[in-house]
């Protein structure tokens, strides 16, 4: 009999509701398939840079994967292979373990502490005699998979982030979740804002890309602002001012990406980047906040719409897109199919290219979807477009 091909499987980035679902569905279709086995790399790329000849540290980032210890865990959210947010082209040899020092020692040094693990990479999964590798992130776990694919990595992906800003496709898991529970919090709000007749200023994940203020709004009937248009900041002020005059409870809603900013300004950062780059952001919601009290726009509640969206299991959706990308992603493998990301465009599933990461994220289109005058989503002309009303 012919020996069995190893699938790997790893999650990165920020954890979303439905990655549980993607690892069972590999696991499952390669059982049911046969000649195939899969382990589990845990947190992430790190699972790969982190590797030695120490049994104990292996245990720590390899496990293998059956139908039985995968069986329930697409009843829950986070992802049940732990992640991180490891670069490997850019990882500080301080990050790594003592004993892989010996072998970081060889690798291209980026600058004084910083090497390019890739090497190592490849030279673990040769060691652990990995035939195909899936990743499921975002924009910077898939770019460094699209890094592995040009070094002849048999690799697919699966897209994930609430942010919906992974190119090249119109959805990726855990959105659907994310806007389900923000609907949620916006919708219940409501009762204190008005018995307290505050304005509600919100902030929601969205760094470059401004889907997850754009489509809360959509449905909750609010004003948004997103990091793809530049808001005026008195245009703003007057206009919540008069949704608060106007509303019988005394209230306004107003939800900013994190990446949004106002006119004449930029973003403020702080803290060290991380090993993609990217520093913290100045909470956006608090800033406005504060300008809009000096000008007289009265008592705000403040609210940060992170963490309670992407904590607990994923909706029908997520679950749905989820196990349909991670089936994709199996045939792919089993068809010889390398370099392809699972996608939605023009609302069916499909597959593509994994994208280029040089690119950046994809972006909203504003000037069909965003009315800038109104800070208002474009509620008009969606005939013809897909469920998500944009297309890849």
């Amino acid at each position: 009999m012919a020996s069995k091909k190893t699938i790997g499987i790893l999650t990165g980035g920020g954890d979303v509701p439905g990655l549980n679902s993607v690892i069972k569905t590999i696991v499952y279709g390669s059982s049911a398939h046969g000649g195939y086995e899969v382990l589990g790399i845990r947190r992430g790329w790190e699972g790969l840079t982190h590797l030695d000849d120490n049994e104990d540290i292996n245990h720590q980032y390899i496990v293998p994967l059956d139908r039985q210890n995968t069986r329930s865990i697409d009843r829950t959210g986070g992802t049940f292979l732990h992640t991180s947010r490891t670069n490997p082209s850019k990882l500080p040899l301080a990050n790594m373990p003592k004993s892989v020092h010996s072998r970081a020692e060889r690798l291209k040094q980026i600058k004084p502490g910083i090497v390019d693990a890739t090497p190592l990479v490849l030279e673990n999964l040769q060691k652990l005699k990995i035939d195909h590798l899936v990743a499921i992130g975002g924009d910077d776990t898939l770019g460094y998979a699209s890094v592995l694919n040009a070094q002849g990595v048999p690799i697919v992906a699966v897209p994930k982030t609430m942010d919906n800003d992974v190119r090249d496709t119109e959805y990726c898991v855990g959105f659907s979740t994310a806007m389900t529970r923000a609907e949620s919090i916006l919708s219940r709000v409501r009762t204190t804002l008005g018995s307290h007749e505050r304005t509600g200023i919100f902030r929601i994940f969205g760094r470059d890309s401004g889907f997850t203020a754009l489509y809360a709004a959509y449905v909750t009937s609010i004003r948004c602002c997103i990091p793809e248009v530049k808001f005026e900041l008195n245009t703003l002020v007057d206009l919540l001012m008069h949704d608060r005059r106007d509303n019988p409870s005394r209230y306004a809603m107003v939800i900013f990406s994190e990446g949004a900013t106002w006119t004449g300004t930029r973003q403020r950062e702080y803290g060290a980047p991380d090993l993609f780059g990217h520093r913290k952001k100045v909470n956006i919601a608090e800033a406005f906040a504060a300008e809009y009290a000096e000008m007289g726009g009265g008592e705000t509640a403040v609210i940060d719409l992170t963490y309670e969206l992407r904590s607990g299991e994923p909706d029908f959706v997520d679950k749905m897109v989820a196990s349909s990308f991670a089936t994709m992603a199996f045939d792919c493998i089993a068809s010889g199919a390398n370099g392809r990301m699972m996608a939605i465009r023009n609302g069916c599933y499909t597959d593509t290219p994994i994208p280029n990461v040089s690119l950046g994220p994809r972006l909203v289109d504003a000037d069909n979807m965003y009315d800038r005058t109104r800070f208002r989503p474009n509620y008009t002309s969606k005939q013809g477009l897909p469920i998500f009303m944009t297309k890849a």
